[in-house]
């Protein structure tokens, strides 16, 4: 498609990026530890990491990891909220080669066995919190280092020491594990430290993040993103942002958690790149404390995804905070609601930039102007060389207008190398042209923004989470008073979409109560089902498969 989106790039900002201008992820790190060595990094829970801290911090890690006799290539789980334990962990597990792979540490013990086992991760670094559900599975999975932390361990003392000791006796967040032979962060540092780090050499073909995204069969699959899809990804965030920003003085509100592909990226990789300070928030569930961490910030950054923004607003004392430094608001992950955008730009005096991405693009596709001013209803312009095509049914291209509507395709130097030892898949979602699928019905308007009007895909998306109804259904399912389920996407005003099972009962005793309590077992929170209806029958087509397009409209 001839690119007529770029008449509407703001001025200064490139048509097509220069790839080559770094080897990897690392080469970004320690030109940019080198170039801004004493601004402050990386903020959380009242301690500041500086540029030079996350150097050596980060380059001790990783000697532990070669120390252990780990290689380049291997597999290192990360399992932790926001911390700054994370930021160390995740740079020094890519400086020595290896691929990070990032755990959601609310993750049951059935998602974490599959995370693991496919994999194939033989370390992780994960917060004492969740070390309970690790001890279910890890006899069945390849890991042979058990690296653990509390989530005070980066802090000074005697702070240190009284933070640890009130999240585990007075709050009562780290439920009673053992599991034999673990090492602490500290002592990994401090094993590290002592150590020379061998330099490992990379190159934009070797691997960075195995990313995990559901997947249409209910199977999580690793996309596995290149040191080049990344700072491909990075340069073209960079080439939208520079008109705008000052390096290395802005502060970018971290709420978000890390191990998501849009914190990753757009927070925790692009603005260690441009020299900024990331604040991390490790619990963003608790408004009010967000709220009264941001009176305390001159904040210049803020992402999220519509529910955080739609949440800040109303909570109280959140229209009062200072406004004056923000620059940028930036929603992505879901569809970013009219009405909030409205609202955010009455209380903030911003407008709300709606971005999007997949976890198979790393993930920024497009992204509006930040010269916008009011909500448009658009995701965007496709950012520099990124090339969008619309395909019908047949696999024909489109043209522009809103009766030219197909698939949304993406090509361009940030879409994933593929899925993890899963050709077939991703088979399925490359065109032989070299385009990604994405699954969302789209047309390209006559100045060349992307208007999304439907999801060709069952995935439900709740607070920009994916979820995919098979793997709800197939939990749903192994419940012995279940006959039949389907599981759809609803419209809700929290987190824009939710969970609903339609079930047939086997047992007719059977109450939705104990249906949620059985998927609890087995699903993280945001893939429950909020709703639960009983049916006597499924819909379903002539040839048997469920029509989730009804229950839907139902």
């Amino acid at each position: 498609m001839e690119k007529i989106w770029l008449k509407e790039y703001p001025p200064g900002i490139p048509a097509e990026i220069d790839l080559n201008e770094f080897s990897s992820l690392k080469d970004i790190l320690e030109k940019s530890c080198a170039r801004y060595a004493e601004r402050p990094a990386y903020s959380n829970l009242g301690m500041t990491l500086r540029y030079r801290d996350v150097e050596r911090l980060s380059r001790d890690f990783g000697a532990f990891l070669q120390r252990q006799g780990l290689q380049k290539g291997d597999r290192i789980a990360l399992m932790m909220p926001n911390l700054l334990q994370y930021v160390v962990a995740v740079f020094g597990v890519l400086r020595v080669g290896m691929v990070v792979v990032n755990v959601n540490p609310l993750y049951t013990p059935r998602e974490l066995e599959h995370q693991l086992i496919d994999s194939g991760a033989t370390a992780i670094v994960i917060a004492e919190n969740f070390a309970h559900t690790l001890q279910e599975v890890i006899a069945k999975t390849p890991l042979k280092t058990v690296v653990m932390t509390q989530l005070g361990d980066l802090l000074p003392m005697p702070k240190r020491l009284l933070v640890n000791f009130a999240i585990k006796y007075v709050k009562k967040l780290v439920p009673a594990w053992h599991i034999p032979g673990t090492i602490s962060f500290r002592a990994a540092l401090k094993a590290g430290s002592g150590q020379a780090l061998t330099d490992t050499p990379l190159g934009h073909d070797d691997l960075a993040f195995l990313q995990y995204t559901g997947g249409t069969t209910g199977v999580a699959k690793g996309a596995m993103l290149t040191h080049g899809n990344l700072v491909a990804n990075l340069q073209q965030a960079s080439a939208w942002l520079y008109p705008f920003l000052r390096l290395g003085e802005e502060v970018v509100i971290t709420a978000l958690p890390l191990y998501h592909i849009f914190s990753l990226t757009a927070n925790c990789l692009t603005f260690m790149k441009l020299g900024g300070e990331n604040i991390l928030i490790t619990n963003p569930r608790d408004l009010p404390g967000l709220v009264k961490e941001l009176s305390k910030i001159r904040f210049t950054i803020i992402t999220g995804v519509n529910t955080l923004f739609n949440g800040l607003l109303h909570v109280p004392g959140f229209a009062q905070l200072d406004f004056s430094t923000l620059k940028v608001s930036l929603g992505g992950g879901m569809a970013v609601q009219r009405a909030v955008a409205e609202n955010w730009r009455q209380v903030t005096g911003m407008p709300l930039i709606e971005a999007y991405g997949l976890t198979e693009t790393s993930p920024a596709v497009c992204i509006n102007p930040l010269t916008l001013v009011d909500y448009n209803g658009s995701i965007g312009l496709p950012l520099p060389s990124t090339d969008v095509a619309i395909l019908d049914d047949e696999n024909r291209k489109r043209g522009i207008g809103e009766d030219q509507t197909g698939e949304l395709c993406v090509r361009g130097p940030q879409v994933m190398y593929g899925y993890w030892n899963r050709p077939e898949e991703t088979a399925k979602v490359m065109t032989d042209d070299g385009y990604l699928r994405t699954g969302d019905i789209a047309y390209v308007d006559k100045l060349g923004y992307i208007r999304i009007v439907d999801r060709k895909k069952d995935m439900i998306l709740v607070s920009g989470f994916n979820v995919y109804p098979n793997e709800v259904e197939d939990v749903v399912a192994r419940h012995p008073g279940v006959r039949e389920v389907a599981a759809v996407g609803v419209p809700d005003e929290k987190s824009g979409e939710a969970v609903k099972i339609v079930v047939v009962k086997k047992d007719p005793a059977l109450t939705a109560d104990a249906l949620i309590a059985h998927c609890r077992e087995h699903l993280t929170g945001y893939k429950l089902p909020r709703r639960v209806e009983f049916r006597s029958e499924l819909p379903k087509s002539n040839v048997g498969k469920i029509l989730r397009r009804l229950l839907r409209d139902g």
